[in-house]
């Protein structure tokens, strides 16, 4: 399932396309919403952001569209109203005369009227979301202070989209090794300075994704890795998925561990107390 700096990439290629152009034409697969395709045609959209793992698609006329993509949703653009070579069924198409965007294999999406939006059954049990503009430091830190938290374990709190809302698998090993923490803990046993490092690679390591398209890894180390002829692959993670490889910091073995049915992967020596 695509972490948040992935869905917040695809919120700005729609926004790009999408964002103040009168639309030309709609389908909706579900027919719950098929009367939404008379109503907004010729309407714009006035903006395209994510929540979590969820887009808001905000329609004139105070309408937001509401889609996950679950685990195998998975939005299209195209020019000229081209549609794509593929055998995922189509659940929304938005038209209008430079693009299309087309929402395949979806299975929940919604109408809603703005002051709906923050009462939905999903966003309002989100917590900051890590990439959102109005999102800060501090309140990512607040999280990590945060009372209801402390008897949780960090490998599990990271993935609830109720603690903060955007990580995934690969940011949440690469978070742990950022801040240099030992992954096995309940958040009660990480010192102050630890929480604080936490939510600083929270902060820096999601927003570094973004901007990358997914890297997590030093650029310093990157950029060596590039001269040593390596492919994205190996430049673009510290430690998630490389198992049985060197730390590109101190030289130790990465490791991996299956917990709540999911991988971890870390570094001994970087992130385990002696």
């Amino acid at each position: 399932m695509p972490e948040g700096p992935e869905i917040w990439r695809t919120a700005d290629s729609l926004s790009y396309a999408l964002n103040d152009k009168p639309i030309t034409g709609l389908h909706f697969a579900f027919d719950t919403l098929k009367e939404f395709e008379a109503e907004l045609k010729g309407k714009q959209v006035e903006n395209v952001e994510a929540r979590g793992k969820a887009i808001l698609t905000f329609f004139e006329g105070d309408r937001v569209m509401y889609s996950h993509n679950q685990l195998y949703g998975k939005w299209m653009l195209r020019e000229n109203g081209k549609q794509p070579d593929t055998n995922r069924k189509l659940r929304v198409a938005i038209h209008n005369k430079d693009h299309s965007a087309y929402l395949y294999s979806a299975s929940q999406i919604e109408m809603l009227r703005p002051e709906e939006v923050p009462e939905h059954s999903y966003i309002k049990k989100l917590g900051p979301d890590v990439l959102h503009p109005d999102t800060s430091y501090e309140a990512i830190l607040d999280q990590y202070r945060g009372e209801a938290f402390q008897n949780r374990k960090l490998t599990t709190l990271l993935l609830d989209q109720g603690f903060v809302s955007g990580i995934g698998n690969y940011l949440r090993s690469e978070i742990m090794f950022y801040a240099g923490v030992d992954p096995h803990n309940k958040l009660r046993d990480y010192s102050a300075d630890e929480k604080e490092a936490l939510a600083s690679a929270t902060v820096k390591l999601s927003r570094r994704s973004y901007e990358t398209g997914g890297v997590t890894n030093d650029p310093s180390i990157v950029e060596a890795l590039k001269r040593e002829g390596a492919g994205r692959r190996d430049q673009r993670f510290f430690v998630y998925k490389r198992t049985d490889n060197r730390c590109h910091k101190c030289g130790a073995v990465i490791r991996e561990e299956k917990t709540g049915g999911r991988k971890i992967y870390y570094c001994p020596d970087c992130q385990l107390e002696e």
